[in-house]
């Protein structure tokens, strides 16, 4: 075979699907390896962890009261005695806020930018696979960590209110009872929402990382706007805005512990993660692919 017959076969090979599988699993496995990430993952371990040992420590055991109202973080605390599989809801209460966002913001951050300070980018781009390409690779990579993030968090408060606590029959929020069966597909569901609500806010991390040639700078700017917007959500006078900024339906998944479901706050918060997500994403696509990269 010719080197003009072969040259379009390799193209094709090079940009089938299972080659661009190869680069996210690539990306995956140099992602998850970091000690970075591990540190990360490791403190979102010990989140349950701490909260399964001082709520234990705190009521010796006992159930201090009975079915919770109508907040997440609260709500689901006093029912941790009653039931461990709470805790997995009360932690992720606890980390939603601050720590999982934090920890999605350093490897969003870190995503573009990182490869720009290491010198790999150019040679990255060499490659086949296409700034666009690559830029969505980079995007999975951050929402698959989003997903192990949220799992890790929640697993690990399975096995400690499991180990801690009595299991069984859940008291919703609602105060009717449901399987310990039915109990654990809401858990997994609740998971599974709550990674999906930091798709936006990993969107708004890949474009700052776009912007910069630090990987530090990236993971600080990222971080830093979190922490505004979140400022910004907490300031009654600017009630107008709230309903558009990214955390404001976060805890949204709360609605999933009721009976019957309340479905219309979980549906604004995933509608405004896609919004986001769509944004931030064209912004994002728009300065890499127009991006100079000389080093």
């Amino acid at each position: 075979m010719s080197q003009a017959e072969s040259a379009p076969r390799a193209a094709r090979v090079r940009k089938s699907p299972l080659w661009t599988f190869g680069i996210l699993r690539s990306e995956l496995v140099t992602t998850l390896r970091r000690w970075r990430t591990l540190a990360l993952l490791g403190v979102l371990a010990a989140v349950p962890v701490l909260i399964g040992i001082a709520v234990r420590v705190e009521t010796g055991g006992g159930s201090p009261h009975g079915p919770g109202g109508g907040g997440a973080g609260p709500a689901f605390l006093s029912q941790v005695t009653n039931n461990g599989l709470f805790l997995v809801f009360a932690a992720l209460a606890v980390t939603l806020p601050v720590f999982l966002p934090m920890a999605v913001g350093v490897v969003a951050g870190d995503s573009i930018a990182g490869e720009a300070n290491a010198g790999t980018l150019r040679y990255l781009l060499v490659a086949p696979a296409g700034r666009t390409r690559l830029l969505l690779t980079k995007y999975a990579s951050v929402l698959v960590f989003c997903l192990v993030a949220t799992l890790v968090v929640a697993l690990s408060a399975l096995a400690v209110g499991a180990l801690l606590f009595p299991v069984g029959e859940v008291t919703t929020i609602s105060g009717t009872r449901i399987g310990f069966g039915e109990g654990l597909l809401r858990a997994g569901l609740v998971a599974v929402v709550v990674a999906a609500s930091l798709i936006g806010f990993a969107a708004v991390g890949l474009f700052i990382s776009t912007l910069t040639g630090s990987g530090i700078a990236a993971m600080a700017a990222t971080v830093g706007i979190l922490i505004t917007i979140q400022i910004v959500d907490g300031i009654p006078q600017l009630s107008g805005i709230h309903p558009y900024l990214f955390p404001h339906y976060w805890m949204s998944y709360a609605d999933l512990m009721r009976a019957p479901v309340y479905w219309d706050e979980v549906v604004r918060n995933l509608g405004l993660q896609g919004l986001y997500a769509a944004v931030f994403g064209s912004a994002a696509w728009a300065r890499f692919t127009a991006k100079d990269i000389t080093a």
